[in-house]
């Protein structure tokens, strides 16, 4: 898949082309729904699917008070766009003038010069410009139109909103239904205290880069990516009451990991069900047999197949 940051350097060669456009955060099962649609319209017709998205939330710069965390990174997103079909993605730095662009001058100019779309694809909900007027009603009166009907399981509309909501409550499972994969946290391993050394169980923590949801305080099982390779994992999120922690932290205990030190590299955690809330224990030995527990359930209810 292309990637283009910004539309003032693409010089499209293509004379037409079916767009999706969106803020796709996380990729859910809704966004993947219109994507897909627009993948297969344009192979239909033998031409390139271009998407259209946004660096940021458009809360960031309209009301940053009530600017909801990220589901995903922009590198996730872009990788699932590449794997649902993507021909070539376009990320739009949204500030605060593009948010005064008029839906007309966005259409003319984005749309259609550059991207040179004679169809588009959008969801139900989806609106942009000035005031959101380019509703999908709005469009259709300009260019062919695919409007995406709510996606939804179990009679609930699959939303990103939702899905912060459960990742939040520590429902990782109903979050990972609606994503259609596990909800994941990617980050860079740092040094911690390394008291899990002393437990036997030593632990990887990690330092994230972007301002993403967290999971509610507690124990996890899960799996952790490095590179190529998978590893069943208890993931602790919270502030380590046991040892009067006074920083949250994120880590990680690798099971069946080889050894070899990883600082300073990505790793991604996924979170499958959740174990336990966060406790304080007596002691560290009591601390140490809880551990244990939580390594052996992940170990039966993980698979890394």
């Amino acid at each position: 898949m292309q990637i283009h940051f910004g539309e003032e350097l693409l010089r499209a060669e293509w004379s037409a082309a079916v767009v999706c456009l969106g803020t796709f955060d996380g990729v859910h099962l809704g966004h993947q729904t219109v994507i897909s649609t627009a993948v297969r319209a344009a192979k239909s017709k033998g031409l390139p699917c271009v998407l259209l998205t946004f660096d940021r939330h458009p809360a960031a710069i309209l009301a940053p008070e009530r600017c909801p965390k990220q589901i995903a990174s922009l590198a996730s997103n872009l990788e699932a766009f590449a794997k649902l079909g993507v021909a070539a993605a376009v990320v739009l730095p949204f500030t605060l003038e593009r948010s005064q662009t008029p839906a007309e001058a966005f259409f003319e100019e984005v749309i259609v010069r550059r991207v040179r779309g004679t169809e588009i694809v959008v969801g139900h909900d989806f609106a942009f410009g000035k005031n959101r007027l380019g509703t999908p009603d709005w469009l259709k009166t300009r260019i062919e139109t695919d409007e995406i009907p709510p996606f939804e399981i179990d009679e609930l509309r699959v939303s990103s909103s939702g899905i912060r909501r459960a990742v939040m409550e520590g429902d990782v499972e109903q979050a990972g239904r609606w994503l259609g994969r596990a909800f994941d946290i990617e980050g860079i391993v740092v040094s911690g205290q390394r008291l899990g050394r002393t437990l036997g169980f030593p632990t990887i923590n990690l330092a994230r880069s972007v301002d993403g949801v967290l999971p509610k305080d507690g124990i996890y099982a899960g799996l952790a990516r490095i590179g190529t390779n998978r590893y069943a994992a208890a993931i602790s999120i919270g502030f380590r009451p046991t040892v009067q922690g006074k920083n949250r932290t994120l880590e990680a205990y690798l099971i069946d990991y080889p050894g070899r030190e990883i600082y300073g590299e990505p790793v991604t955690l996924e979170f499958h069900r959740r174990v336990r809330d966060e406790a304080k224990f007596e002691s560290l030995s009591e601390l140490k047999t809880q551990m244990a527990r939580d390594v052996e359930f992940t170990s039966n209810i993980v698979r890394l197949a």
